[in-house]
């Protein structure tokens, strides 16, 4: 009879061994139900040290991972330790519907699952909303190759502590942020808010119909709501993460029309200038003078800007050309590039020579019209030089 007990008594403290080793794990989020582009926070609880460490692989299934935090208090009391560990998960929903937040191992310990329900939140329409985006796009019917300015606006009326947004995509085309960002205030329906505004050049590089997607704003804020965190003394604000989304914004980007011949180039202005390093235009025999061209157009990029320089000899002049100087000054009104270059002429002979006249021609994106833009033709004189002989023309290049 005593050797029957023996088994039985054992495999009882084995039981009452096992409950005690394993750890209680539980699990609470601060609301639900919660919108699908809302953070909210799921706390796991142990009373004591678990197995192992906590494994989230399975919540990434059906949720993202914002941040995760870990804390561990301890407390004596009457004679008596307690010790409390907790890990903060701030995690959104990947889709709408009936969720379960899995059972996460803690090594050979486990949370249980908890259901949760996931709303279909609209995007912000209504300008009370604590936090919404506004885009939008001029013109919407560019042509092809021209300037769209592109305006975000992120509205707010809460504490952003940080923040990531997206850049514009749209296929075939070039995309330049604008300047700095610009912060002002403003009311809405007698609502305060603080505006943060951003701007893009964008140049469609073909015709038809484009999207540009649209832009997705995660942003971590202080909510109103104080929340006690790992029962600590050192409480503070409770943050929130929220995804906000814009609306996409479609192009219609014409061709170029058909009455348009040469090379296209399309810009809201233009302007041609050139200057001399002598005003009088003359220079003796074997010396440089030299013409500065600059070509500067609003609305577009300098690779769409043409080369200035006429390559066709003349006879008793050698030309010498600068590499050209490129530059792209981005304004919050828009990108504006400029092209400038420099030709030394060396007459070997005395005399009078002729500069032909410069055409560019150039769409005006503004007025739908084609335009011109010229220069005259130029006259320079090379004066002789008394009791020398006639110079060496690549020396004095050089020189």
């Amino acid at each position: 009879m005593r050797n029957c007990l023996l088994p039985c008594w054992l495999g009882l403290c084995l039981f009452w061994l096992s409950g005690v080793a394993a750890a209680e794990i539980g699990v609470a989020v601060d609301r639900n139900p919660v919108g699908l582009n809302e953070s909210f926070q799921i706390t796991f609880t142990a009373a004591e040290q678990p197995d192992g460490s906590p494994d989230f692989e399975p919540l990434r299934q059906d949720f993202e991972i914002v941040n995760q935090q870990r804390s561990t208090s301890a407390s004596w009391v009457n004679g008596k330790s307690s010790r409390n560990e907790q890990w903060l998960l701030t995690a959104m929903a990947k889709r709408s519907g009936e969720l379960t937040i899995p059972a996460i191992a803690f090594g050979a310990d486990s949370s249980k699952p908890l259901a949760l329900t996931v709303t279909e939140t609209a995007q912000p329409t209504a300008k009370d909303d604590e936090l919404f985006l506004e885009v939008s796009a001029t013109p919407e019917q560019p042509y092809v190759q021209a300037q769209v300015i592109y305006t975000l606006k992120l509205f707010r009326r809460v504490q952003i502590t940080q923040a990531s947004l997206s850049e514009p995509e749209i296929k075939d085309a070039l995309v330049e942020k604008l300047g700095e960002d610009s912060t002002y205030s403003t009311q809405i329906k007698g609502v305060d808010y603080w505006v943060t505004e951003r701007k893009y050049a964008i140049f469609p590089q073909q015709s038809g119909l484009f999207t540009i997607a649209p832009l997705v704003l995660n942003a971590e804020y202080v909510s109103g709501r104080q929340q006690p965190r790992f029962n600590g003394f050192f409480n503070r604000p409770s943050t929130e993460t929220r995804r906000v989304v814009s609306k996409a914004v479609t192009l219609n980007v014409r061709a170029v029309p058909a009455e348009f011949k040469g090379a296209w180039l399309g810009a809201e202005s233009l302007e041609l200038s050139e200057s001399w390093s002598d005003a009088s235009r003359q220079a003796k025999v074997g010396e440089p003078l030299t013409r500065t061209l600059t070509l500067k157009a609003k609305g577009a990029t300098v690779g769409q800007l043409p080369e200035l320089f006429d390559k066709t000899p003349i006879d008793g002049i050698k030309t010498y050309p600068d590499q050209p100087l490129l530059n792209e000054d981005k304004q919050s009104d828009g990108l504006t590039a400029s092209r400038e270059e420099k030709i030394a002429f060396i007459p070997s002979k005395p005399g009078e020579y002729n500069l032909p006249a410069l055409h560019i021609r150039w769409f005006n994106t503004k007025t739908h019209k084609i335009e011109e833009a010229a220069l005259p033709a130029a006259k320079i004189k090379a004066l002789a030089v008394a009791g020398t002989a006639e110079p060496d023309v690549a020396a004095a290049a050089a020189a």
